[in-house]
């Protein structure tokens, strides 16, 4: 799962500072602690630089190694205005790290003889379809190592509040038979939340279990990990660290609850999740075949680049990598998975060959510091064995050298689902890479690639088997506390020129920098506080005939068309525009929004009501004549609202925090939500009255 905010790794990866983020954030601790430190000592300052670099309110952190917990720990606050202790048996979010269970889940399955993993998921879920026929080629290993073609996310209401009884891959189903796919099923890897989410309707559908009781009975309940659970389970909700939606922000939110618990939704303390990764490690839970099925290599089935070794991202089944780096450049096989909710944060790094597991989780923060956190615990506990570790990586040398001319021809518009970037080269061997705004430089060496001044970073273009021209960044960075970090993929493809007809352009630039709001999120979904229901059409930095990674197909679609295995092509769609009755509405991959242009403007009446309709749609207003006058809404029990500032950003919620009376601001957005038929009584006073 994705955070909101940007980390210094994910800057690193899409190319915008180098490292640059990593050294920055890195100076605010300077690397104090004196030698000798005991294990429990490494393992404190590393959890506490995760939590500080990611501004996280809380941290909690444990080993496991030989078959029990060595030692578990935390640090920060269990809530920033509540008299309670943080312990270790408080719960976190882990987030994408519940793709692991599900694997795993799936694993069981297997060796039952219920489940092939290379037979069609159709086979499992007849009710799959899609308007595309390439989905019939869809396996259930295509699902587990991220290959499936599918657009990669397409749930709303999948991010809620204190709602457990909500699941949203009831409607995943519906949501995919609208669409087509991003590649042929199997032709690379790329992150994809979707295919684990089809995934636990396969083993619900094949146990006849949902998905909660499948994992008690089968992985939490052998295991004895009673601290692990899921939003379905019954369970005092206060035992979960509270959650805020910025590190400045100090009101805590209601209890996040994820709608697609077999992608994301878990919950667990850092002891069982730091067990269920010692599980993986020998024969507890999984067969031997099982585990080193898990830990294949399953990322060099399809598209992906050459020199990998030491990738940030190498996808097993239910992994993010086979080889973690800094274990990988000292022939230690390490397992490792992140994970990212809106509030919490996780990372879970398993050595089996050592029988060793380290799991750190954090209310706010980054799954990367996480990640990086729990290997520096892993190289701690392989130090007291006598393994030593290299941490640091570094570049080769190359010598500069004389650019072959027909480089040149490679400048050009370079994108990936989310970015758009110009590299420009000159015949004396320079790359210059300009996104949104910032430059950097790179020359030409003798090993065909392009590295910076200080050789932190080197860059190459691809060209692969599919015909597509690659942009490839290789980068090492280390972090005081914690262990070196690595970017070694594609990160942008080429974007071939074109022609499009100038209807089509005049289209879509007259909607640069319109605005719409989401209409079909549910009330209780953390989106609404978070400011994350608002979408935008931007063709700034991006060529002619192009939106970013997308062509801009007609008047009214937009197609993702970069094919980049990773995390380059993560999250495509197709965005589908159309009018009705004067107003436009965008569509993409199932979410509904409207141009908050047209949105009614809100009744300056003394006394209104607000009735949310048949179809459930929230009811959006502009401030308008209202703005300044204070109101004061009665809200029901199934329903909540929100207002925000001209800038869009969160001026009072009534479910994420109790609020009921509000002044509107100059320009601002009203938004009520809730289940059809629910009602809101808004009483509203002018700036005077209410003096």
């Amino acid at each position: 799962m994705k955070s909101m905010r940007l980390t210094a790794w994910a800057l690193l990866l899409s190319l915008l500072l180098s490292l640059l983020p990593v050294t920055a954030l890195a100076e605010e601790i300077p690397d104090t602690v004196e030698a000798p430190m005991t294990q429990e000592d490494v393992a404190r300052a590393a959890a506490e630089a995760a939590m500080t670099y990611g501004g996280a309110a809380s941290v909690q952190y444990a080993l496991w190694q030989d078959g029990k917990i060595v030692y578990t720990g935390h640090a920060g606050v269990y809530s920033k205005s509540e008299n309670r202790a943080l312990t270790d048996d408080i719960l976190y979010g882990v987030g994408s790290i519940s793709k692991t269970y599900t694997a795993a889940a799936m694993m069981k399955l297997v060796e039952q003889g219920r489940v092939n993993l290379d037979a069609p998921v159709t086979r499992y879920l007849p009710g799959f379809k899609m308007a595309d026929e390439r989905y019939k080629k869809i396996t259930v290993r295509m699902l587990l190592n991220h290959s499936s073609g599918l657009m990669g996310a397409s749930g709303d209401s999948a991010f809620l509040l204190d709602d457990g009884a909500y699941d949203a891959t009831d409607r995943l189903l519906d949501r995919l038979a609208g669409q087509t796919l991003q590649a042929e099923p199997g032709a690379y890897s790329v992150y994809s939340n979707d295919s684990f989410s089809l995934a636990q309707l396969v083993i619900e559908a094949v146990s006849g279990m949902d998905y909660t009781a499948f994992l008690h009975k089968n992985i939490t309940g052998p295991l004895g990990l009673k601290n692990t659970l899921t939003p379905a389970d019954d369970f005092d909700r206060s035992r979960l660290a509270k959650g805020y939606l910025t590190p400045a922000e100090t009101r805590p939110l209601p209890p996040e609850t994820l709608a697609i618990t077999g992608c994301g939704g878990i919950y667990a303390t850092a002891s069982d999740l730091a067990a269920f990764g010692g599980a993986l490690c020998g024969d507890q839970l999984l067969r031997k075949s099982s585990r080193d099925a898990m830990a294949a290599d399953e990322f060099l089935r399809g598209l992906w680049p050459a020199d990998s070794s030491d990738s940030s991202v190498a996808f097993g089944l239910g992994w993010d990598s086979v080889h973690m780096f800094p274990f990988s450049q000292n022939g230690i096989q390490a397992l490792v998975k992140g994970g990212d909710t809106i509030v919490y944060h996780a990372g879970l790094v398993v050595i089996p060959e050592h029988n060793m597991a380290a799991a750190v989780l954090s209310s706010g923060g980054a799954s990367t510091y996480d990640q990086l956190a729990a290997a520096k615990m892993l190289v701690g506990a392989l130090a007291a064995k006598g393994i030593a570790v290299t941490e640091a990586g570094s570049l080769d040398e190359a010598a500069p050298a004389s650019m072959p001319a027909r480089l040149t021809a490679l400048s050009g518009y370079y994108a990936s689902t989310m970015q758009a970037g110009k590299v420009d080269i000159t015949a004396d061997g320079v790359m210059k890479l300009d996104l949104i705004g910032v430059e950097q430089t790179f020359t030409y060496r003798a090993d065909g690639s392009f590295r910076d001044e200080e050789n932190t970073a080197l860059l190459r273009i691809a060209e692969e088997d599919n015909g597509r021209i690659y942009l490839y960044q290789h980068a090492y960075g280390m972090v005081p506390n914690l262990t070196g970090a690595v970017s070694s993929e594609y990160v942008f493809q080429r974007l071939p020129e074109v022609e499009t007809d100038p209807k089509v352009l005049s289209a879509w630039e007259e909607r640069e920098g319109k605005v719409y709001v989401a209409l079909n999120e549910r009330y209780t979904s953390v989106m609404y506080p978070a400011s994350g229901l608002f979408a935008a059409v931007s063709l700034e930095g991006s060529p002619e005939g192009y939106m970013m990674g997308s062509r801009l197909v007609d008047e009214n679609t937009a197609r993702s068309c970069t094919q980049i295995p990773g995390t380059g092509s993560r999250d495509s769609a197709v965005v589908a525009m159309k009018m009705v009755d004067g107003v436009e509405y965008m569509e993409l991959n199932g979410g509904l929004y409207r141009d908050a242009a047209s949105l009614p403007v809100a009744s300056a009446a003394a006394r209104s009501v607000c009735t949310i309709q048949a179809d459930g749609y929230a009811r959006w207003y502009s401030a308008g004549s209202a703005a300044g006058r204070t109101m004061t809404v009665t809200v029901p029990e199934n329903g909540g609202f929100c207002v925000y500032d001209a800038n869009m950003l969160l001026t009072a919620a009534s479910y994420a925090y109790g609020d009921t009376t509000v002044t509107l601001p100059e320009g601002g957005y009203l938004v009520y939500a809730g289940a059809p038929g629910a009602r809101f009584e808004i009483a509203m006073v002018s700036a005077e009255q209410a003096a």
